[in-house]
């Protein structure tokens, strides 16, 4: 399993601040991780961090792309009584909004708040019957006024997230009954997808640590911008003209009272999903195959999944000329919420694939990609 550092490098990157657009802090935290084992780090100038690790050869690049932005909101108003209204940075479900602490950051540093909306002890029949919309919520800052809030340092664009901290705990596994060990699961915020910037450091590292030779040069990236539009890999992809894609995400836990297998397949615990549709690229089927193959040879466990949302992938697959794409995902309760959760035996796992697929890659291979 990871050990104390990297579990560490995973705490601090899901605690930190860094809704769309505001991701400065994770990737000052990611290139001081990466910088003791990469041969160059460099960035782009829409802030997303790359980090490369040449094996035999220059080429084929081998991308391992997850954003390290997240979502949260940006503030819109500040209104006469003092309270913030805001707008999204991503997608938000409004029910999992009502009553939770947040963190806004401003002039003067970061403040606390609450998201908050009219009582329902005032609230007529009829408008308790119905879901309230985020755009009847505010932020509630303790001030009294507006020029309370200002003076605390609150203007609109301030940035704000999920006060939410990292956590872990572990359980003893079962399957048909029987006891089969034990799992870490982690709990926290921002794991869609700080988990896989995570993966593809981690990866990149052990390259490094083990000495493992690999006949590619392989490029970490903690891109910026995806809640809001895949603008980060769109740039990442310029710059680091990659041969092929491995997108490094979350995935739905399917899991979860009411969910059916056709609408999500995907356990915790059962290792990491490879995507085989999504709703912004139909995958390599060339390079599918090759990662089943390969985590089949190295008796990695996997799951087979679809997903509706997009990834990365999604702008990366169409850059230039093409690049063969794929996803793996960690399943992942709650995503888009305040409070995720995740199988650390399925990250690992995800590490493992990664490394295994990176040593098969060399130029013949992922020029077979897409012969025709």
């Amino acid at each position: 399993m990871a050990d104390q550092q990297s579990m560490k490098f995973l705490e601090e990157l899901c605690n930190c601040f860094g809704p769309s657009g505001f991701e400065r802090e994770p990737a000052m935290i990611v290139k001081r991780y990466v910088s003791r084992f990469s041969d160059e780090v460099f960035s782009d100038r829409l802030g997303s961090l790359m980090f490369k690790k040449r094996g035999t050869s220059d080429g084929p690049v081998v991308l391992l792309p997850g954003h390290i932005d997240e979502v949260g909101f940006i503030i819109s108003s500040i209104n006469k009584l003092g309270y913030l209204t805001f707008n999204p940075l991503g997608g938000w479900f409004d029910q999992v909004l009502l009553g939770q602490r947040v963190k806004v950051r401003t002039a003067n540093g970061i403040i606390p708040g609450i998201i908050a909306a009219k009582p329902p002890h005032l609230l007529t029949t009829e408008e308790r019957s119905k879901v309230l919309v985020k755009e009847k919520m505010f932020i509630d800052i303790g001030a009294s006024n507006e020029d309370e809030a200002k003076a605390m340092g609150v203007r609109v664009g301030n940035p704000v997230v999920p006060d939410s901290c990292f956590s872990t705990m572990e359980k003893k596994v079962f399957k048909d009954g029987k006891r089969k060990g034990v799992d870490t699961l982690a709990i926290g915020k921002a794991f869609d997808d700080r988990i896989g910037t995570w993966i593809a450091a981690e990866a990149v590292r052990r390259l490094v640590d083990k000495k493992i030779k690999h006949p590619n040069t392989v490029v970490g990236a903690a891109t910026t911008q995806e809640e809001v539009g895949l603008r980060g890999a769109r740039t990442t992809a310029w710059v680091t003209k990659p041969d092929v894609c491995i997108t490094l995400e979350v995935d739905i836990a399917g899991d979860v009272p009411g969910i059916e297998a056709h609408e999500a397949a995907a356990k915790i615990g059962m290792g990491p999903s490879i995507t085989t549709f999504d709703s912004s690229m139909i995958p390599n089927q060339e390079l599918v195959e090759l990662v089943i193959q390969t985590a089949d040879k190295n008796k990695i466990p996997y799951q087979l999944s679809q997903v509706k949302g997009g990834t990365d992938a999604g702008a990366i697959h169409m850059s230039y000329a093409g690049c063969p794409s794929v996803v793996l995902g960690v399943p992942t309760r709650h995503i888009h919420s305040h409070v995720g959760i995740l199988s650390m035996s399925d990250a690992e796992n995800c590490v493992n694939l990664i490394v295994e697929l990176t040593k098969k890659l060399d130029k013949k291979t992922v020029e077979g990609l897409t012969r025709v």
